[in-house]
C-alpha cells in the first residue's frame, strides 16, 4: 500500500496494495508494443518467437555488431554501468552450472551479464520458463545478437515485448557484496536513449528520466513510475517541479505506501502550498494519518475543508476533530489475528460460502510455467481461492483455486453468493476474448454473474448495468438475495467511487441503480460493501477515520432506512488501509483485510472476534485531549497529566497513551478544573478547562522543549523568556514574572553546568541615575528569586542593572517614540556564560 484501492481512482482504484487494497482490481491500460524485429527473421519464425515470449512474459531486445559476442540469443541477468566484481559474479554463476559471461556495448558503455548463450530461441525461452530448472529465481530478458547484419536497430526499447508487464530485478541473489560498486540498473530502463542517463546528472537527462516515469504513470504502472521518480528526485531540487512532486507522491499513494507519499506531498506543500488543490491537501492529510501524525493531519484537514467549502464548514470540522479524538481514545473491542493462508502477495475480500467455507481473492503465484504480473504494483494478477474454515481457530485450510470457469488470466475478486449458493457475482476486468478499453485506453471493471448447474459453475455473463465507460465492482447481496449492492464511478456518483444498489427481480433482471446518498457516500472513496439483516458495512476514506481506508457500519430499519454511520474502531481500523469486512452477527466473529505493518504480505486477511465491551454510561462529564510537541506536532506518549481543582489540589492523574491521548471521566458538570502536564525535558503546561453537562470537553496540549529557550543573538547565547514585568517603581517579583522565571529555573536544572548573568534595563524616560538604581534592584530581586528556587548562587555570575545605558533603539529622549518602542527597552536578559 501500499493500491488496489485505486482500482476506482483513475478507474476503480480498488486494489489495496496488491493492489493495496486490492479490493479493487485494477485496471489495465494498454501498452504500445512494436512487434518489428530484425527483417532477417523469417516472418513465421519471428511471429512464433513473439508469441512464445508473450506467453511467458519475457522481454527481449536486439543489439548489432558487438565485439566478442556471437550471433544468437543471450539470456541477460543484469545490466551494469561498471565492470567491477562482474568476474566474481560470473564465477558464482558458473559454479551453479551456467555458461555465464559478460560483455560491453560500446554504444551505451554498459555491461551485460548473461547466464547462457543459445543458437535457438526455443531453447532460450524454455530455460527461462523453467527458471533454469529452478536454479535461478530472478527476472531475466532475452537479447538477440545481430553481428554482421546490415539492418541497424535504432530504438532498442521499441523492440521490447511487454504484452503483460513484469517486474524486472537486477541479479538480486548476487548483489549483496557488489551492487553499490557495480551500480546495477533495472532492465526496464535499459535503452540506448535512457540507460546511459542513469550516470548523467544533466538537466536534460533528468527530463528524459521523468518523461519515462510519466509514461509509466499514465499507464498506471505506479510501482515502476515510483522507482523512476525517486531516481529523478534524488538528483537534487532542480527536479522538484510541482508536477513531478505531485506524481511522485501519487505513485506511492496509489500503492498505499504512505511513508513515501508523505515525503513528497510534504515537499510539495513546503514549496507550492499556495498552488495545492483541495484534492492534494486531502491526500497530504491522509498521508499524515498514514504515518500516525494525527495532530498535523487535523490542521491540514481544516485547510482542506476551508478550501473546499469556506468558513461555514468550521462547525463540521470541529465535530470531525472530536470524532477523531474519540477514535484515538477508544478502547479496543476486537481480538484480531493474522490467518495462516496469507502470503507475501495480497489476500483480501473473504466471503462466506457453503456454510463452512470461505472464498477470497489472492495474488499468490500458483502457476507452474510462468508468472504474469500486473504493472500497477508488480504483483501477479488476482484469482479467487476457496478454503475450509476451522471454526475454533478461524484459520483457513486446504485452500485451492476456485472454478476454472471463473478465474482468467486477468483479475477476479470480491465475490458474493446468493442465499442458496447457486448464483455468484464477482468483479473482473472488462474482458471478452481480449481486454476492452474506453476511448482513453482504460480497461474498466465489471460485475459478472455465474450460475451453478450440476455442481459446476457456468461461464460468467456480465450484468446489465455494466458499461465500457465506467467501472462496477465489489458486489454484495442482501441476506434474502433481493438487493445487490455494488461500487461504481458511474455518472451520478457523489465522489470518486460510491455505493449503489439495484433490485434483483424475479426473472433475474435488475432495476436501475440507485445511489445510497450523501449519508453513506462522500466526495472520496466508498467501497467493499457487506450487508446482513442488521447492518451495512463498508470501507471509506471520506468519513472520519484513522488513516487510509477505515471500516464503517451503519444500522438500518424499514421505516427510517440507514441510520448514523459509525467507525468500527480499533484494532480493526488502523492508520493504513482496512477493508473487505464481513461478520457473522450471531457469533460476532468475522474477517477483514489490511495492509498494516506487521503482516505477511501487502494485504493480509485477519480474523476477529468481538470482545465484551462495557456499556457506555448515558451521562458523561469528561475532559479529554491530545498532548503534542509544540514545534513538530508529534504525539507525546507517557506525558503526565494532572487534574487539579481551582485551589490547585490534585484530584486525578494519568499518563497519555501511545497516541498522546488522555481523558478524565466522571467529573462534575459545569465545573472549572486545572490541567497540569509535565514530561521530562519539556516545560510544564498549565491551563484551565470547564466541564459541560453530558459532554466531553476537548483540550489539546502543546508542550515546548526546555532547550527551545536557548537562543544565539549577535554571537551571544541567551535564555529567552517572555518579558519579566514589574509594577511601576517596584522591584518585587510579580506572579506572572515568577511563572517565566520558573521556566528559566527548569532549563538550569536540566543543564546543571549552566552559569548565567542577569542584566536588567529600563527605557530612557525618567532620571537616568534613578533608572540605573531601579534596574539594579530588579536584577538582584530576580537573582534572589532564582536562588530561592534551589539554584546554587555560584551559577549566577552577576546581577547588574544598566538603566538606560543599553537601549535597543534610538529612543533616547531626542526623538518621539511610541509606547511599543519604549517597551522594547524595558527588559531583563539572561546571558549564558557557560554550559
Amino acid at each position: 500500500m501500499r493500491s488496489v484501492l485505486n482500482l476506482f481512482f483513475l478507474v476503480f482504484i480498488i486494489f489495496a496494495q496488491a493492489q493495496n487494497i486490492q479490493g479493487e482490481f485494477v485496471t489495465d491500460v494498454s501498452t504500445n508494443t512494436d512487434t518489428s524485429l530484425d527483417s532477417e527473421f523469417a516472418e513465421n519464425d519471428k511471429k512464433e518467437f513473439q508469441k512464445a515470449a508473450e506467453s511467458i512474459a519475457i522481454p527481449y531486445r536486439a543489439f548489432q555488431n558487438i565485439e566478442s559476442t556471437e550471433n544468437g540469443y543471450y539470456v541477460i541477468a543484469g545490466t551494469f554501468s561498471k565492470s567491477r566484481n562482474l568476474k566474481s559474479q560470473v564465477k558464482k554463476l558458473n559454479k551453479k552450472g551456467f555458461d555465464a559471461g559478460y560483455f560491453q556495448n560500446p554504444q551505451n558503455e554498459l555491461y551485460y551479464l548473461y547466464l547462457n548463450h543459445y543458437t535457438s530461441w526455443k531453447d532460450a525461452l524454455n530455460d527461462c520458463s523453467t527458471k533454469f530448472d529452478n536454479r535461478y529465481e530472478d527476472e531475466v530478458w532475452v537479447l538477440k545478437m545481430l553481428n554482421g547484419e546490415s539492418e541497424i536497430v535504432e530504438d532498442i526499447n521499441s523492440i521490447v515485448v511487454e504484452s503483460e508487464p513484469i517486474e524486472n530485478t537486477n541479479l538480486t541473489v548476487f548483489e549483496t557484496e557488489s551492487v553499490d560498486d557495480t551500480n546495477a540498473i533495472p532492465v526496464e530502463d535499459v535503452t540506448y536513449n535512457m540507460l546511459s542517463e542513469a550516470k548523467d546528472n544533466s538537466p536534460e537527462a533528468k527530463t528524459k528520466l521523468i518523461k519515462r516515469a510519466d509514461e509509466y504513470f499514465d499507464k498506471m504502472w505506479y510501482a515502476e513510475a515510483a522507482k523512476l521518480y525517486e531516481q529523478a528526485l534524488s538528483k537534487g531540487e532542480k527536479a522538484y517541479s510541482y508536477d513531478v512532486l505531485k506524481k511522485a507522491g501519487d505513485a506511492h499513494y496509489f500503492n498505499t505506501d504512505m511513508e513515501n507519499a508523505y515525503k513528497w506531498y510534504n515537499t510539495l506543500y513546503t514549496k507550492y502550498e499556495s498552488e495545492m488543490s483541495s484534492d492534494y491537501l486531502f491526500k497530504y492529510a491522509h498521508s499524515l494519518k498514514g504515518i500516525g501524525n494525527y495532530k498535523r493531519s487535523k490542521r491540514l484537514l481544516k485547510l482542506y475543508n476551508k478550501k473546499l467549502a469556506g468558513e461555514e464548514i468550521e462547525p463540521v470540522t470541529k465535530q470531525n476533530e472530536i470524532v477523531l479524538d474519540g477514535l484515538l481514545r477508544m478502547e479496543e473491542k476486537f481480538d484480531i489475528k493474522n490467518i495462516n493462508i496469507n502470503s507475501k502477495y495480497s489476500e483480501f475480500s473473504p466471503m462466506y460460502y457453503n456454510g463452512d467455507q470461505v472464498v477470497y481473492a489472492s495474488a499468490k503465484d500458483s502457476s507452474i510455467f510462468t508468472t504474469r504480473k500486473y504493472k500497477w504494483n508488480n504483483q501477479p494478477y488476482l484469482d479467487l481461492f476457496v478454503a475450509k474454515v476451522n471454526e475454533e481457530s478461524q484459520d483457513f485450510k486446504d485452500a485451492i483455486k476456485f472454478s476454472k470457469k471463473i478465474n482468467t488470466k486477468y483479475h477476479e475478486a470480491s465475490v458474493a453468493f446468493s442465499p442458496d449458493n447457486e448464483t455468484m457475482y464477482f468483479t473482473r476486468n472488462n474482458y471478452g476474448k481480449k481486454l476492452k478499453r474506453d476511448k482513453n485506453g482504460i480497461n474498466h471493471l465489471k460485475i459478472y454473474r455465474s450460475k451453478k448447474v450440476n455442481g459446476e459453475w457456468l461461464e460468467a455473463e456480465e450484468v446489465s448495468f455494466n458499461s465500457d465507460d465506467y467501472s462496477t465492482g465489489h458486489p454484495a447481496l442482501s441476506k434474502d438475495g433481493k438487493q445487490l449492492y455494488f461500487v461504481s464511478d458511474m455518472p451520478g456518483s457523489i465522489g470518486e467511487t460510491d455505493i449503489f444498489v439495484v433490485d434483483v427481480l424475479e426473472d433475474g433482471s435488475f432495476s436501475s441503480p440507485r445511489n445510497l446518498g450523501p449519508e453513506i457516500n462522500t466526495e472520496h472513496k466508498e467501497m467493499f460493501p457487506f450487508i446482513n439483516d442488521k447492518k451495512l458495512y463498508f470501507s471509506s476514506d471520506g468519513h472520519v477515520g484513522l488513516g487510509g481506508l477505515d471500516v464503517f457500519e451503519v444500522a438500518f430499519d424499514d421505516e427510517d432506512g440507514f441510520l448514523e454511520v459509525r467507525n468500527v474502531g480499533k484494532p480493526v481500523n488502523s492508520k493504513k488501509d482496512d477493508f473487505s469486512f464481513i461478520v457473522n452477527e450471531e457469533t460476532q466473529k468475522g474477517y477483514f483485510a489490511s495492509n498494516r505493518d506487521g503482516g505477511k504480505g501487502d494485504d493480509d486477511i485477519y480474523s476477529f472476534k468481538t470482545l465484551q465491551v462495557e456499556e457506555i454510561p448515558t451521562s458523561i462529564n469528561a475532559i479529554s485531549g491530545i498532548v503534542t510537541e509544540l514545534i513538530t506536532g508529534d504525539l507525546m506518549p507517557n506525558a503526565l497529566v494532572q487534574l487539579l481543582d481551582e485551589n490547585n489540589i490534585k484530584l486525578k492523574e494519568m499518563e497519555t497513551d501511545e497516541n498522546g491521548n488522555f481523558i478524565f471521566e466522571d467529573l462534575d458538570a459545569d465545573t472549572r478544573y486545572v490541567l497540569k502536564t509535565t514530561k521530562g525535558s519539556y516545560f510544564d503546561d498549565t491551563r484551565e478547562a470547564a466541564t459541560k453537562e453530558n459532554e466531553i470537553v476537548n483540550v489539546d496540549v502543546s508542550m515546548r522543549k526546555l532547550n527551545d529557550m536557548i537562543a544565539v543573538e549577535n554571537g551571544i547565547k541567551k535564555l529567552k523568556t517572555e518579558m519579566i514585568h514589574f509594577n511601576f517603581d517596584k522591584s518585587y517579583i510579580r506572579t506572572d514574572a515568577a511563572l517565566e522565571l520558573d521556566k528559566l529555573v527548569a532549563v538550569m536544572n536540566d543543564s546543571p553546568n549552566m552559569v548565567i548573568k542577569i542584566e536588567s534595563h529600563t527605557d530612557s524616560r525618567g532620571d537616568a541615575v534613578y533608572n540605573k538604581y531601579l534596574s539594579d534592584k530588579r536584577a538582584k530581586s530576580t537573582r534572589d528569586y532564582i536562588i530561592a528556587q534551589g539554584i546554587d548562587p555560584s551559577r549566577i555570575e552577576s546581577a547588574i542593572g544598566y538603566g538606560e545605558e543599553q537601549l535597543l533603539n534610538n529612543c533616547d529622549g531626542t526623538v518621539r517614540c511610541t509606547e511599543e518602542q519604549h517597551y522594547l527597552n524595558r527588559r531583563s536578559e539572561f546571558i549564558i556564560v557557560n554550559m
